[in-house]
């Protein structure tokens, strides 16, 4: 799905957003008191806001999958002229296989003048790569350095006033707090979940705590100094990653087909970086951009825009 977002849309402010750490566990502390009162509600979904864009127009795009032939086919018919002058934000899932990532990559930079991207699980597989990586911390370096020679951003930027932040995540199991189902059979994670095999990760990180989530969240930390300054110059920001940030933002668990689906989609490490850096409440110019679920949601939550490519 591709959503185009401009300023005038998502009606921001020209308020410029700040919050410290404390914020963050004030915010955090409220979700979970939330949650454990039985107050998981899913916000309202955005209706659609369609009409020609005046100024700097934002295209967002996740999970293309492009290991599939339609997808890539897909891809390669997006117009050459049209994006030009266009920001383009990928929110990871781009390819399973090197190959297709660096064809899907440059394919996307030839039509957009900026295109900004987060790594997301399937990118990290190595099942098909045969001995080219030992790990996925080998690919994860790979892919960095590819998108730095096509002129891919993975660190933040400004565009005419508006702030593009993007924010490394990995999910965790203890993201989910919302009763378990347990009248059906569901299979374990191990078994419905490729990425306890498809990605290899050194002995200390493991997809059964939380130590990938906060490896991954600590590779933002060398972009602190880089936020500071958008918070405090931009009237708009958009933050982007692969995970989730709530659970609110995935349908309940009565609802999936895979009820342990929220126990492999999101970090609580994500939500402390976004609303340390949207703030505790949010703003009329707050945003945030994901992927992971092929859900499409739009949608407000705590003074945050919320919106599922």
């Amino acid at each position: 799905m591709v959503v185009s977002i401009a300023p005038y849309c998502l009606s921001f402010s020209q308020q410029t957003c700040n919050s410290n750490y404390i914020s963050k566990h004030i915010a955090l502390s409220k979700y979970r008191r939330d949650i454990r009162r039985g107050c998981l509600r899913r916000p309202q979904i955005l209706p659609s806001t369609l009409g020609d864009a005046v100024g700097l127009r934002v295209f967002v795009l996740s999970d293309l999958h492009t290991d599939y032939t339609e997808n890539m086919e897909w891809v390669k018919c997006l117009p050459t002229v049209r994006y030009k002058n266009d920001v383009l934000i990928v929110a990871g899932d781009v390819a399973e296989t090197y190959k297709n990532f660096i064809v899907t990559m440059s394919l996307l930079k030839d039509r957009f003048e900026h295109v900004l991207y987060v790594p997301g699980n399937h990118d990290l597989w190595c099942r098909h790569e045969g001995e080219i990586y030992l790990d996925s911390h080998q690919k994860l370096k790979k892919l960095l350095d590819t998108c730095r020679g096509l002129g891919v951003q993975t660190s933040p930027m400004v565009l005419d006033g508006l702030g593009i932040i993007p924010l490394f995540s990995w999910y965790h199991e203890s993201f989910d707090r919302e009763e378990e189902i347990t009248s059906i059979h569901v299979l374990p994670l191990e078994m419905a979940c490729k990425d306890f095999k498809a990605c290899k990760w050194s002995k200390e990180l493991s997809n059964g705590d939380i130590s990938l989530a906060l490896y991954f969240d600590a590779m933002n930390e060398k972009n602190q100094s880089v936020i500071k300054e958008i918070q405090n110059t931009c009237n708009q920001i958009i933050t982007f990653s692969h995970f989730v940030p709530r659970q609110e933002l995935c349908p309940e668990k009565r609802m999936l087909f895979y009820p342990k689906l929220p126990k492999i989609i999101g970090s609580d490490c994500l939500e402390f970086r976004i609303r340390s850096i949207h703030g505790v409440e949010g703003s009329p110019s707050a945003c945030h951009v994901f992927g992971h679920t092929h859900f499409c949601w739009d949608s407000v939550l705590h003074g945050i825009r919320n919106t599922n490519c």
